[in-house]
């Protein structure tokens, strides 16, 4: 079905691994759409439960755009961006289900992007991560210029963003742009760890969540509020809320549809 990346659904867990390694999985427009294509389908298909986006190998998760496609050039990138790099973007986000980053190798420019616009992000302890745009004299895209400053504060992520530096797995993690910084044979133990709870968890909750938390830092306390209460009625009236609340009174463990 894709040429660019490899698919597998199993047991609620849809996994998408970036497939150019001779590129490191650079970005062009074939495998950018298809990786919004699969995204989209776990937005369609309620028996997946959480996605797991990673690359194939342990080199790089992505090195940001191919500056080889023939679609990039200075007056086609508006172009570009919205009719292929947004949407990616915004089927990631808007997607209400956990989205898993396996960070497995390097992650600039775009790549970064890419792995930051995921609600979690596991990296090894080799990987690093760059905003390298400035070097070739351009500025974030992809959604970083909206998430970056979100995860680590307007000042560092400027600082990040200005100088193109490269961030070390283990300072990711300190400032909190990734969830978790380990060692790279514990590495997918530790996802495993997490896309196994969240396939197990309640799904329309955290996509509640999700929803909510992307609007939080748009809005003021009362739309908040209102968000709260909205959301949290359409959860009180789900099947999961029913489940997890028997089984919080009988004491027992709740066996969660996703629903």
């Amino acid at each position: 079905m894709y040429k660019n990346i490899l698919v597998s659904n199993s047991e609620g867990t849809l996994r998408i691994s970036l497939n150019r390694p001779e590129v490191h999985h650079a970005l062009h427009t074939n495998l950018i759409a298809e990786i919004t294509d699969a995204f989209q389908i776990a937005y369609q298909d309620e028996s997946i439960r959480v996605v797991l986006l990673t690359a194939e190998g342990n080199t790089a998760f992505c090195s940001g755009a191919d500056l080889k496609d023939t679609n990039i050039a200075g007056k086609n990138v508006e172009r570009l961006l919205r009719e292929y790099y947004n949407p990616m973007i915004r089927a990631i986000r808007n997607l209400p289900k956990p989205v898993v980053c396996r960070l497995n190798g390097l992650a600039v420019g775009a790549g970064a992007s890419l792995a930051l616009s995921c609600d979690v992000v596991i990296a090894a302890e080799h990987v690093y991560l760059a905003q390298l745009f400035v070097q070739i004299g351009l500025m974030p895209d992809a959604g970083a210029s909206f998430i970056l400053p979100r995860l680590v504060g307007p000042a560092r992520a400027f600082e990040m963003a200005s100088t193109g530096r490269r961030i070390s797995a283990s300072e990711a993690f300190q400032i909190g742009l990734v969830s978790q910084c380990v060692s790279s044979d514990k590495l997918d133990d530790a996802v495993d760890e997490l896309v196994n709870y969240y396939r197990a968890a309640p799904t329309m909750a955290i996509g509640a969540m999700k929803r909510v938390f992307n609007q939080s830092l748009n809005s003021d306390l009362d739309q908040m509020l209102e968000l709260e209460a909205i959301n949290q009625q359409k959860l009180s009236e789900s099947k999961d809320a029913k489940i997890g609340i028997t089984a919080f009174l009988k004491k027992e463990k709740a066996d969660y549809q996703g629903k």
